[in-house]
This record gives structure tokens, C-alpha cells and sequence, in this order.
């Protein structure tokens, strides 16, 4: 019988665990989510911020979590579409200085530092 230098050594099979299903994956840059459930189970890494689209409602979540990667409250956004420019708003002017007050103003302040300069020497 032939012998052998090492000894049969017998290892079991460890069994392969099934992986957990994997959070959302990013399409084209952006985060999809089902609703506001799926934005609090969104897995992410400590330290980081992320926007999540909700693919029901016209809604977006910006979620972020600590440095222990423990998530801090969602932040729940609404987003429409706007139409056409914004409404140009009157701006009150009466609180404004005219060119006119702002160089006199100027002329005031170089006068004052000629003197304080000649009064230096």
C-alpha cells in the first residue's frame, strides 16, 4: 500500500448563503426609489448624501446618514414643472442711492484721507 507524505486532510463544503437583494441601482446618474418606503430602505454608506426620485409621484427625497451610517431624517421635496419665464417682480427703488449721491459719497471719503494723510505727516 503506498503511503503518503501528508495526511488526508478533509475540509467540509461550507454552504453558500443566498445575498441579500441589492438596494436600487444608480441609471444614468440618477436614483430611483418606490415611494417613500423605498427612500428610508435605500442602503448607502456612512457620510453621504444622495437624491432619490420617486418613480410614483412627482416627489424627490434627499436622504443622508452619519459618520456611523445611521440615516438622519428623510427630506421630503415637492417638484413641478415650471412654464415659460418667471414673473418679473417691481423692485422698490426707493432705498437705492443714484450715481450722482454715490460719487459725491466718494469724493467725501478721498477728501477725508487726504487730511488724515497730510495730518500724519
Amino acid at each position: 500500500m503506498p503511503s503518503y507524505p501528508f495526511p488526508a486532510t478533509y475540509y467540509p463544503q461550507v454552504p453558500q448563503v443566498p445575498l441579500m437583494p441589492q438596494a436600487p441601482q444608480m441609471h444614468n446618474g440618477i436614483n430611483w426609489v418606490q415611494g417613500e418606503s423605498g427612500a428610508k430602505s435605500f442602503l448607502m454608506a456612512p457620510n453621504t448624501t444622495v437624491m432619490l426620485m420617486d418613480s410614483e409621484r412627482d416627489v424627490f427625497y434627499i436622504k443622508t446618514s452619519d459618520a456611523s451610517g445611521m440615516p438622519l431624517p428623510l427630506r421630503v421635496f415637492d417638484y413641478k414643472e415650471r412654464k415659460g419665464a418667471p414673473a418679473i417682480q417691481d423692485i422698490d427703488t426707493s432705498n437705492f442711492v443714484t450715481k450722482d449721491e454715490l460719487e459725491k459719497l466718494r469724493e467725501e471719503i478721498l477728501g477725508y484721507q487726504e487730511v488724515k494723510y497730510n495730518d500724519a505727516l
